[in-house]
């Protein structure tokens, strides 16, 4: 299990404090994970799951593959919880903000925006 820790932790792209972070636990339990000096409890493995949309089958037992694979509508629900804890005046959720007030129009224009960018 701990190499399969430490190889979610670099496929993400986190040091041990980014991840332990995002998760709520200190570093050194990651570090501890990693090393076998401690052994993970169920509620870690379902954090980590849930944080990172990890199979849990493949974090326990090497089984299946490293992600869980979402549905667009769930892969906007995920965002949308993971924003509603962040603070209140985030980037993410004056943008999400703003997107909600657009117009139909004005949804249609940032479309042949994006259409636009896509091209180059």
């Amino acid at each position: 299990m701990k190499e399969r820790l430490k190889t979610l932790r670099k496929e993400l792209d986190l040091t041990q404090q980014e991840f332990a972070d995002r998760i709520g636990i200190s570093r050194n339990n990651i570090a501890s994970y990693e090393t076998n000096k401690s052994e993970m409890g169920t509620a870690v493995f379902s954090l980590i799951c849930r944080e990172f949309n990890v199979n849990e089958d493949w974090l326990r037992e090497g089984t299946g593959e490293m992600f869980l694979v979402q549905s667009k509508d769930e892969e906007i629900a995920s965002f949308i919880g993971k924003l509603q804890i962040e603070e209140k005046n985030s980037f993410k959720k004056r943008v999400i903000l703003a997107l909600s007030r657009l117009s139909e129009s004005d949804w249609q224009l940032l479309e042949s925006i994006f259409l636009k960018l896509k091209q180059d």
